[in-house]
């Protein structure tokens, strides 16, 4: 047993020899990628928010219908189980049965069952609802569905008008991850720009920068994006509100990236690198985007990575509330609209589903940005 140790140990020696070189001559992104990819929560995070942004770029494709489509006949029914066997043994092709609907003579609503009578084999790249991809070729192809256009697949469900929740969720999802990533990037390029004059000038221009942020910051979120949302003219265009609620929360966002910001350049400003290169004649503003933030984007990145999920949360707050986004646009936040009622929710539970997948990309971007944040800093241990 000793010499087995022994052993061990001078294998565990000779292979940490081995790797010092690489190490030693490994640039800072590299030691990030390695320190990042011991974070093994924060990888598989990475994937799962990779596959919900493929969802959204190509969501036209993905969904099974148009999100527009309804049908009365199949208003709130529930979702449809996918199945591999029937009387007739099993299948390697899932199916779905169909439903028969009754109206219910005290409550007045349909009661569905399954009418195992009706099989439908689920297909891929089926003809379906005819779409525009990304707005440009018209098409219709979709990645799988069922044969008869005429029945709608519903595997999460229908809403109150019959539409293919599906469908819905699916095309959601570019509205709320897209309103996330536009309104970070805003928030970076502001609080990149204020922070950085405030830091770098110092003055009455960090003076004037500071009280603006303590304003800002001293407001209630909620009542300020209602304030915000509520002088937005009621006649503009769907396209025109959308970008008005990323604006909205780039405004509201960009403050504690210029603080962060502004602390580094006032540390960062007397160090040597910077007094030398301003000897060396580099005027300020190559400092600044050359030299100083830099030396920090990979701290940055990691605090942008833990803003999304916070530009994603407010969009869906201020479409709950009917102050954001509305009915034709399809997000997250509007169609939680339709869980507002608790009959809805005891009735309906699915109609909640776009809520669990806000819950899961939030949690997915948190362990990204906690991975990232301790890749920010790679020589800690």
């Amino acid at each position: 047993m000793a010499t087995s140790s022994a052993l061990t140990e001078e294998l565990a020696v000779i292979g940490d020899q081995a790797e010092a070189p690489e190490v030693a001559s490994a640039s800072q992104w590299q030691l990030m990628r390695w320190r990042f990819q011991q974070h093994r929560l924060a990888v598989v995070s990475l994937f799962v928010l990779g596959a919900f942004y493929v969802l959204a770029l190509f969501c036209e494709f993905l969904a099974p219908h148009d999100p527009g489509r309804y049908d009365v006949k199949y208003v709130l029914a529930p979702p449809r189980q996918l199945h591999f066997r029937d009387q007739d043994g099993w299948s390697l092709r899932p199916f779905v049965y169909g439903y028969t609907s009754t109206r219910n003579t005290r409550t007045l609503a349909l009661e569905y069952e399954v009418d195992r009578t009706q099989k439908h084999p689920i297909r891929f790249l089926v003809t379906g609802d005819t779409y525009k991809m990304w707005g440009l070729w018209e098409m219709q192809v979709h990645l799988f569905g069922i044969e008869d256009a005429a029945t709608p697949l519903l595997l999460l469900g229908a809403d109150h008008l019959g539409r293919d929740l599906m469908s819905r969720v699916v095309y959601g999802a570019r509205v709320s991850l897209s309103i996330g990533l536009i309104g970070v990037v805003l928030s970076f390029v502001l609080g990149i720009f204020l922070g950085g004059l405030s830091g770098y000038f110092g003055g009455i221009i960090d003076l004037v920068i500071q009280r603006a942020i303590e304003v800002l910051r001293s407001i209630p979120g909620i009542p300020l994006w209602l304030t915000f949302t509520a002088v937005l003219p009621p006649g503009w265009s769907l396209i025109q509100r959308y970008f008005a609620i990323t604006l909205i929360l780039s405004i509201l966002g960009w403050v504690d990236i210029a603080r962060v910001v502004r602390g580094k350049f006032l540390a960062l400003r007397e160090e040597e690198f910077v007094l030398a290169a301003l000897l060396a004649g580099t005027r300020q503003v190559p400092i600044i985007f050359q030299h100083l933030i830099p030396s920090f984007l990979s701290d940055l990145i990691a605090r942008i990575t833990l803003m999304v999920p916070g530009m994603i949360l407010g969009e869906t707050a201020l479409s709950f509330l009917g102050l954001g986004l509305t009915d034709p646009v399809i997000s997250w936040g509007v169609l939680l609209q339709a869980a507002q009622q608790i009959s809805v929710v005891a009735l309906s539970p699915w109609l909640l589903m776009p809520g669990g997948l806000i819950v899961v990309v939030v949690l997915a971007f948190n362990f990204v940005g906690d991975g990232l944040r301790d890749a920010a800093d790679p020589y800690a241990h």
